[in-house]
């Protein structure tokens, strides 16, 4: 007979087993998405080792609110205290404040419109921030400036798509 110690080391391994499961399935369904960086990202919470797919497409939108609002942060700074940046960069940092202050308003709605089951909308909000996340890196390109949010414009976009892909799997299950 197991006690329940004795089950603690197969039950361990599960959540492993499904944050890569479903890493491998939507880099598969989603050619932008990069495995390594979806099961790296969502392992580093400890509540992702104890969630189920739900519970990873939350995980996925919390990172991606988490990582938005300190992106702001770093633009408001950019935007205030930085003396190195010429005028084109400012002006594409002050869209990006624009669309970063939205995005986090989407994905706080997203993570609500998920939790009660409304996957459409929760869809079409993270969709919104991934686009705000493309938009504010192509400024950038547009006005041939470096971007300083190019690893942040990624970061988000690859958090919202492994979310989006997840919200695809539950609808599909349903």
């Amino acid at each position: 007979m197991l006690t329940p110690k004795d089950e603690t080391p197969a039950t361990s391994f599960f959540p492993v087993d499904i944050i890569n499961k479903t890493c491998k399935t939507c880099s598969e369904k989603f050619s932008v998405l990069n495995y390594s960086f979806c099961s790296k990202s969502i392992q580093e919470l400890p509540v992702s080792h104890v969630t189920n797919l739900q519970g990873l497409a939350v995980v996925a939108m919390e990172l991606a609110l988490q990582n938005a609002t300190n992106t702001l942060s770093m633009i408001k700074e950019l935007l205030l205290n930085n003396k190195t940046l010429g005028p084109f960069s400012l002006a594409c940092l002050s869209d990006c404040s624009l669309l970063y202050s939205d995005g986090v308003v989407k994905l706080v709605d997203a993570v609500g419109a998920f939790l009660t089951g409304q996957y459409a909308n929760a869809g079409v909000w993270v969709s919104a921030v991934m686009e705000g996340t493309a938009t504010c890196e192509k400024g950038f390109q547009e006005m041939e400036e470096v971007s300083p949010l190019t690893k942040e414009n990624y970061s988000i976009f690859q958090l919202c798509d492994v979310a989006l892909c997840i919200m695809n799997l539950l609808a599909s299950e349903s």
